[in-house]
């Protein structure tokens, strides 16, 4: 009886380590990208061209896709999906959206789509 209450406690006690140690996750897969970025941004359509040296670019994630809303009137960019390039940096991928790239720190945007342009050069 002794022997198997010894057996059941230490299963009992590696099945409590097993359980409460989690397996390190990458910071980028917690959506590590989203909130505001600052820097300078601009955009351009075939009537009117809009550029700010104190611009901001605020991103969030919806499923597997990120959206990027712009202040000063610029429109937004939403839809847009990444693949992973080198550690914790993200390009997009896709038809007509390809052109950003987002690490922790800095947002760079280079897209044209429709007679559109977006730039942005930010950082957090």
């Amino acid at each position: 009886m002794k022997k198997t209450v010894q057996i059941l406690s230490m299963l009992l006690i590696a099945l409590t380590v097993m359980v409460s140690c989690k397996k390190d996750t990458d910071p980028a897969d917690r959506d590590f990208f989203v909130g505001t970025y600052k820097g300078s941004v601009s955009y351009r359509n075939g009537e009117s061209t809009i550029t700010s040296s104190d611009g901001k670019v605020t991103v969030s994630k919806v499923g597997e896709t990120y959206n990027f809303y712009f202040g000063n009137n610029i429109p937004d960019i939403t839809g847009v999906k990444f693949e992973k390039k080198g550690d914790n940096s993200y390009v997009s991928i896709g038809s007509g959206l390809t052109g950003i790239s987002i690490d922790a720190s800095n947002l760079t945007i280079r897209v044209a789509k429709d007679s559109q342009i977006w730039t942005a050069d930010c950082t957090r």
